[in-house]
């Protein structure tokens, strides 16, 4: 998914020709950083390669005061057909990213009880911190947001507060066993998981 494509796009469909410090304040009074993976300094190269698509235009060049000569770029109507078949596969596409701590717990055969319970508290907590920080700018933003913004905040909440309801189980059964290098007890696996005899 190009989110950064879709991101832009949008900006222009919606704001009409802009350049891209423009639309970069844009991706900050969205709040992009918080729930995409748009990063608003990327947002220049992905216009420049855009352009190169042919899904924007270069519209002009403007300069006012002493900041740098801009270019403003527009949308073309191939890059509104663009913006509607990543929206659409955005709205249709469920994805699960990979989160690398998958892939660290498969290989902590060499760490004691005491260092895995530890390592898993410190992530758990980096997660809480999320959680709160993310409340507190939601509960900032709350009497500005407009139309689904704030669906969009409660999606994000509900994944973090997930993710640190799964720390807090995997917690759970670090310290409550002791756990065989490389096996869990039958009594520890996931609910789903659980198979009866």
């Amino acid at each position: 998914m190009r989110t950064s494509r879709l991101f832009a796009l949008s900006a222009l469909a919606r704001g009409g020709p802009m350049h891209g410090y423009q639309i970069r304040q844009a991706a900050q009074l969205d709040r992009t950083e918080l729930w995409t993976d748009v990063k608003p300094g990327s947002l220049y190269s992905v216009l420049h390669r855009m352009a190169d698509d042919g899904l924007v235009e270069v519209v002009r060049n403007e300069k006012v005061g002493n900041p740098p000569e801009r270019t403003v770029y527009a949308i073309t109507g191939q890059g509104r057909r663009e913006l509607a078949a990543l929206r659409d596969a955005a709205l249709r596409k469920v994805r699960l990213l990979p989160d690398p701590v998958d892939l660290a717990l498969q290989y902590t055969a060499d760490l004691t009880d005491e260092d895995l319970a530890g390592a898993v508290a410190a992530r758990r907590q980096a997660v809480a911190d999320q959680v709160a920080l993310f409340e507190e700018q939601f509960e900032a933003a709350r009497p500005d947001l407009t139309g689904l913004e704030p669906w969009i905040f409660e999606h994000c909440l509900a994944r973090l507060k997930a993710d640190l309801a799964w720390h807090d189980d995997l917690l759970d059964t670090l310290t409550k066993n002791t756990l065989p290098k490389g096996t869990l007890p039958k009594n520890s696996l996931p609910k789903d998981t659980r198979r009866t005899p």
